[in-house]
């Protein structure tokens, strides 16, 4: 389907040879804010953990698995997720799921009412399980918006941009949680986060339109997007009751088995599938044990862990930051889009395997420094949303984020319960570090080996 930026663009901002707007960098703005918060929320447990362990005399096991109960709903819920994106569009099912995430977060802070450990662990896996299915179609939601509103030249950086907000929730809100936990208590982190977040639910819907559609873009700018590659109209460029018979053809194909069964079963995707998986065990780790690793490993109070943990995150950001950088200016100095994604992915994560070297060191600020290198490479790594960007079928980019997202989101679900069982068994964090670091050499390996030209899929349609 195609729609006349004439009819879409108010007569006020449609002469082409006005000066290019930029609402594009205020859409990316309100998706980092939102990323943001998403995984603040995520890692609300690894900052309370502590201390709701020695309330209610949690063993490593036992966290590992209340670590684990949101990415089994995750994992769980990205198809349907994606399919739910793809059909009803990433404005109305990405402000739901704010919502809903930070509802579910928000009752966590109420915990302590239940009086049993017993009741008390069940109620917290229940909860952590329901903002795991809220938060689903968030991440498949920024890669939809992102090759919405920005052109091929500039995705790698928005993408990057997007997913480096996953430090500065570590740099803004771990020290604040701390802080919270330390001062009045744990339940109050769940308390603000959770009201911080409806809040911001409301916020999306006000703001967020596809390009086509936007009141304050101008021509100039929609069509340095579409003709960039930018997939304008985001499935909500139709107006009600105008779509062609075709139109609704094309809103109801993308839900189809026959696509996903193409895309589990393309090499290059698969290559991507388990680099995702690979560093997101490095993510999970940091959002789930490395908090608990500063506490009881390096004996920190749980405020020096907070503001600690901050150190590392800050480079993890400034690494994703430039990860996408680097990877557009490649792009621009006219190197291949499969030179441009894989030099700062195969790098970054050669850098993340450093983190085994707090194995052999003592020194706290050593510890530090070598996690803040070990970061900062997996931040100019972290383009996988990058690359499902530019190798999504425009049919189905929903659907496709959502499977992309399903298998690196399996990593949240390993991850906290092998570390556990590696403290349990071992009574040491040496071995988890070993199991980390070897998953960014796993990443590098599928990215140089599996994964071949990066390319855009072309889908098979049924007759």
């Amino acid at each position: 389907m195609s729609i006349n930026p004439a009819n879409t663009i108010p007569a006020a901002h449609a002469d082409s040879g006005a000066r290019r707007t930029n609402v594009r960098y205020w859409i990316l703005l309100l998706i980092f804010v939102v990323t943001t918060v998403n995984y603040a929320d995520r890692a609300t447990l690894s900052i309370t953990g502590p201390a709701m362990r020695q309330e209610f005399g949690v063993d490593a096991v036992q966290m590992g698995f209340i670590f684990s109960a949101f990415s089994w709903a995750y994992v769980l819920a990205q198809l349907p997720g994606g399919w739910l994106l793809d059909r009803f569009g990433a404005r109305k099912i990405y402000a739901a799921s704010i919502f809903a995430w930070s509802f579910f977060t928000l009752l966590q802070g109420w915990l302590g009412i239940f009086a049993t450990f017993a009741s008390a662990m069940v109620v917290l896996f229940v909860l952590r399980f329901a903002v795991g299915l809220a938060e689903s179609p968030a991440f498949p939601a920024n890669a939809k918006v992102v090759a919405s509103w920005f052109p091929t030249v500039e995705r790698g950086t928005a993408s990057a941009i997007f997913n480096a907000a996953q430090y500065f929730a570590a740099v803004v809100f771990t020290p604040l949680m701390a802080w919270l936990t330390h001062e009045i208590g744990w339940h109050h982190v769940y308390l603000w986060m959770g009201g911080l977040g409806m809040l911001l639910a409301l916020v999306w819907l006000k703001v967020m339109h596809s390009p086509a559609t936007h009141p304050s873009i101008n021509r100039a700018e929609l069509e340095h997007i579409e003709q960039g590659g930018g997939l304008i109209h985001m499935n909500e460029g139709q107006e009600k009751g105008k779509s062609s018979k075709a139109d609704k053809a094309d809103q109801a194909a993308p839900a189809g088995w026959f696509y996903a069964r193409q895309l589990l079963t393309n090499r290059m995707l698969a290559g991507v599938y388990l680099g995702q998986y690979s560093i997101n065990v490095l993510t999970y780790f940091f959002l789930t044990w490395f908090p608990v690793y500063l506490v009881q490993a390096r004996g920190m109070t749980i405020l020096k862990a907070g503001f600690v943990a901050s150190l590392p995150a800050i480079c993890g950001f400034l690494g994703g930051v430039l990860g996408g950088v680097i990877s557009d200016a490649l792009l621009r100095r006219g190197y291949t889009l499969t030179v441009a994604r894989k030099v700062p992915i195969v790098a970054g994560m050669l850098l993340s395997v450093s983190m085994i070297g707090c194995n052999y060191v003592d020194a706290d600020w050593l510890v530090v420094g070598i996690m803040a290198l070990a970061f900062f490479g997996k931040g100019i790594g972290a383009l996988g949303w990058a690359v499902v960007a530019d190798t999504a079928p425009k049919e189905v980019i929903g659907l496709a984020g959502s499977i992309f997202n399903t298998f690196g989101n399996i990593a949240g679900i390993v991850t906290p319960i092998v570390i556990g069982y590696i403290l349990s068994v071992t009574g040491s964090f040496n071995g988890a570090l070993v199991f980390v670091g070897i998953n960014a050499l796993v990443t590098v390996l599928a990215y140089l080996v599996i994964v071949k030209d990066i390319r855009r899929v072309e889908l098979k349609h049924p007759n």
